[in-house]
């Protein structure tokens, strides 16, 4: 079986492609490709509350060409999905109708909690001790999402209008910063210690700047890395360190995402899985095709 998935974010947009099979009776998922495209809607919208005429032909010439691999692919089932970006955008409505018109796909604008559900379909919990606690966080251009794992169950998740998009065009609301802080003390009132799992483009990269093995960075590292990052010049970044110009201006927000919620959880570690949003919604496309 084959899935395909879009995630349509405020930063980038992706269509990943894996392929599903089964070992003894459990599900096995192998990426077959994945193409990225650093569209940025979030910069219009953060800006403007809307997007402009050039990235929605940008927008849906893109996914012209995503229908075109997805029919050569052949594929068992789609989703695509619409993030932060799209929810904020006026014209949003109009957009959705045109890349019907112009492609015959359907975009589904989802809300930041079905956005946590989705990201969470990771089957994640497979992957963890079952007598820790648990906060993944998923950074992302416009958005950020919290889930609270404790006891082998989600007993909390919330969005927050916190992202590396409208951090770089200084769009984040101060009380936002605030409202996160109070949910993740409330949140974790009496649950210690904490775990932070990270998933997102960013924390991803990070993690392979740090040249670990175990998937683990500790909150110190972490830092470290965010304070390497900062001594560079955004033309450093891409020269040096080899960065894409669309990751090398937000990813110092990025990790100051992760670090301020580590910070204010009392995360020692976080644990990088390589998973995010495109990566949840082939394994509910999986479930939903199996429980047919």
């Amino acid at each position: 079986m084959i899935f395909a998935a879009v995630d349509i974010g405020s930063n980038a947009m992706r269509l990943l492609f894996c392929r599903a099979y089964e070992v003894n009776g459990k599900p096995h998922f192998s990426k077959e490709e994945l193409i990225r495209l650093p569209i940025r809607l979030g910069e219009d919208v953060f800006l403007n509350g809307k997007i402009s005429e050039k990235k929605i032909e940008k927008l849906v010439t893109a996914m012209r060409g995503f229908h075109e691999i997805i029919k050569v692919y052949e594929v068992d089932a789609f989703r695509a999905v619409a993030t932060s970006a799209m929810r904020d955008a006026s014209n949003s409505a109009e957009i959705i109708d045109l890349i019907k018109k112009e492609t015959g796909l359907q975009i589904e604008i989802i809300d930041g909690k079905l956005e946590a559900q989705l990201v969470f379909s990771n089957h994640i919990e497979e992957m963890l001790n079952p007598k820790h606690a648990y906060m993944y966080i998923d950074v992302g251009g416009g958005s950020t999402e919290l889930t609270l794992y404790h006891n082998q169950k989600v007993i909390a998740s919330k969005s927050f209008n916190i992202g590396t998009v409208r951090m770089l065009l200084n769009k984040v609301e101060k009380d936002e910063w605030e409202v996160l802080k109070d949910w993740i003390k409330k949140a974790t009132l009496g649950i210690h210690p904490i775990h932070a799992i990270g998933s997102g483009g960013n924390i991803n990269k990070i993690y392979k700047m740090a040249k670990k093995e175990n998937n683990n960075i500790s909150y110190s590292k972490l830092k470290g890395i965010h304070d390497m990052l900062n001594s560079y010049t955004y033309e450093e970044r891409i020269e040096v360190l080899g960065l894409k110009p669309d990751r090398a201006d937000v990813i110092i927000h990025a990790s100051k995402i992760f670090i301020t919620i580590m910070k204010i959880g009392d995360m020692e570690t976080i644990f990088i899985p390589q998973i995010g949003l495109s990566d949840g919604i082939v394994h509910d496309l999986y479930d939903k095709f199996k429980n047919k």
